[in-house]
C-alpha cells in the first residue's frame, strides 16, 4: 500500500512539497449526477425558473469553484488553471442532469481536486437555483473519469462511458 503523501513523519497533516517535481501537462474529467422531479427537469429545460437560466449559472459557479479549489480543500495546492470546460447532458427518461468537469493545467501537481470541486459546485447550484421548487434534488456519483500527466501517469475508470 502506498504512504500518504499529506502526513508528516509523526502522522499530522502536511501540504506536499512539490518543488522537486518538474511541471507536465496535466488533465482531470470528473462527473456528476442531478436527479429531480419531472416538474423541476421541465422548469430547468424551459427556461422557466424563477431566479434564471440555471445551467448557465452552474457552469459559472463551476468553473469558479476549479480556479478556487485551493480555498476550500485544505491541502491543495493554488494552480496557474489553463482550461476549465463543463459540459451538461439532460436525460429526460431520468429527470437528470448529468455534469462533465474537464481541468487541465501545466504544472507540478494535478488537478484532480479541482475538476472534483467543479462538479460539486455546479451541482450544488443547480440544487440552490431549484430548491424553492424540489427540495427533494439529489446530487450523485460525483467522481473522477479519468487523468493524465504527473508521476502516476494516466488513469481511466472502468466499466464507465
Amino acid at each position: 500500500m502506498k504512504k500518504f503523501t499529506h502526513l508528516d513523519k509523526k502522522g499530522r497533516a502536511k501540504m506536499v512539497d512539490v518543488s522537486s517535481k518538474p511541471s507536465t501537462e496535466r488533465e482531470a474529467v470528473a462527473r456528476g449526477s442531478v436527479y429531480m422531479k419531472k416538474k423541476t427537469f421541465e422548469l430547468i429545460t424551459k427556461g422557466k425558473v424563477s431566479k434564471g437560466d440555471v445551467l448557465s449559472v452552474a457552469k459559472i459557479a463551476g468553473i469558479m469553484a476549479a480556479k478556487r479549489t485551493y480555498e476550500v480543500i485544505p491541502l491543495c495546492h493554488p494552480l496557474n488553471i489553463t482550461s476549465v470546460e463543463i459540459d451538461f447532458k439532460l436525460d429526460d427518461s431520468k429527470n437528470r442532469v448529468d455534469i462533465e468537469s474537464r481541468v487541465k493545467t501545466t504544472g507540478q501537481t494535478g488537478v484532480e481536486m479541482e475538476a472534483l470541486t467543479s462538479v460539486s459546485a455546479a451541482a450544488l447550484t443547480i440544487y440552490d437555483m431549484c430548491k424553492a421548487v424540489d427540495k427533494e434534488i439529489t446530487i450523485s456519483d460525483i467522481m473522477l473519469m479519468e487523468k493524465s500527466g504527473g508521476k502516476s501517469g494516466k488513469f481511466k475508470r472502468k466499466g464507465m462511458a
